[in-house]
């Protein structure tokens, strides 16, 4: 029997997340379709512009993602506390971008005038009920995977000239416990092109955030692409060559850009190569730092998704949180010994 998500998603308070969502009977709806000859790359494109749409409104920060031929792959951190900072007409407005009320379409589409949409906005603010409502979907994960779904499947569909499921069904999360798990699952989601044979190192990947943060790095760090700066960012280098957060903003981990990639580098390249290798020594204190056991950390990522089940970190958060859910045991305990200090 499923878990319910209330259950396995800690509702008003912040985490890390790693979900999945499939294409219905596992079809190549957003690739290429050998069996009908169709070629439905370009609606990848459409997964990544409502993802930013999205990170820009919700109290949900992107850290990776991977978009297949017929699934994506997202890691998410779930801000509740931010959305506590928004004030009434902050909701109300990040809100109205996602779902325009009726009142204010305009059946000339002339633009409405400013005052208009102004004092529309202060009358729905002052619905504390409605507010309050709208301030918890927006830092809800259910509802951040609502918003980037159902519009997927409405536009394939429209398209595809039919009706039906576009998903497969609901989407499958895990709980992501600490640096250790979210470290490994992003070098997991990020190498899913690699180990699927479809590109031969993590930056000549289409469509992950690896490859994203790595062109945007080549072109400019002043000035990031439109498709990066919605990322959670890294902590900075010093010129010690010690990690720093950067002021007044979340990083995805205590290590800098350039750590995660040379570290996702090189673990790419051995799996690619099926070969073990050592890990060298400037990569080592990465893991170290974050309590993962070296000499089982590429079998760690090769066989993440049938290793971990529901959550994922080192044994004592793992036994916390099979505590906190009432349960006696969790899928990936047997793992995290072998992979995680």
């Amino acid at each position: 029997m499923p878990t319910p998500r209330k259950e396995q998603v800690s509702k008003y308070i912040n985490g890390h997340y790693h979900l999945t969502s499939r294409a219905v009977r596992r079809a190549f709806l957003c690739g290429f379709d050998s069996q009908s000859g169709c070629n439905y790359e370009y609606r990848r494109q459409w997964i990544l512009d409502r993802l930013e749409v999205l990170a820009k409104q919700f109290s949900v920060e992107i850290c990776a993602y991977a978009i297949m031929s017929n699934h994506y792959h997202l890691v998410l951190h779930v801000d509740y506390e931010q959305s506590l900072t928004w004030d009434a007409e902050e909701v109300v407005k990040r809100w109205c971008t996602l779902f325009p009320p009726q009142a204010l379409k305009d059946s000339d589409d002339k633009q409405i005038d400013v005052e208009v949409v102004d004092a529309y906005f202060a009358h729905l603010a002052a619905d504390e009920e409605k507010v309050t409502l709208w301030r918890e979907r927006l830092a809800d994960l259910s509802w951040f995977m609502r918003c980037l779904n159902e519009p997927i499947a409405r536009q394939a569909n429209k398209e595809d000239k039919c009706t039906g499921r576009f998903w497969e069904g609901r989407f499958k999360s895990q709980a992501l416990l600490d640096d250790a798990a979210l470290i490994s699952c992003m070098a997991y989601v990020d190498l899913n092109p690699v180990r699927a044979a479809i590109a031969q190192t993590p930056e000549d990947s289409e469509f992950t955030s690896f490859a994203a943060r790595v062109e945007t790095q080549k072109s400019s760090a002043s000035k990031p692409e439109p498709q990066t700066q919605w990322l959670l960012p890294f902590a900075e280098t010093k010129k010690t060559g010690k990690p720093q957060a950067i002021q007044n903003a979340h990083v995805c981990l205590p290590i800098s850009q350039e750590e995660y990639f040379e570290l996702v580098d090189w673990t790419g390249r051995c799996i690619r190569d099926g070969k073990r290798g050592a890990i060298p020594a400037h990569i080592q204190p990465i893991l170290q730092r974050l309590e993962i056991k070296q000499d089982n950390w590429i079998d760690g990522i090769q066989h993440y998704g049938n290793h971990f089940y529901k959550v994922v970190g080192i044994m004592r958060h793992l036994l916390e949180e099979t505590e906190r859910q009432g349960r006696k045991w969790f899928k990936g305990q047997s793992a995290a010994r072998l992979l995680y200090q």
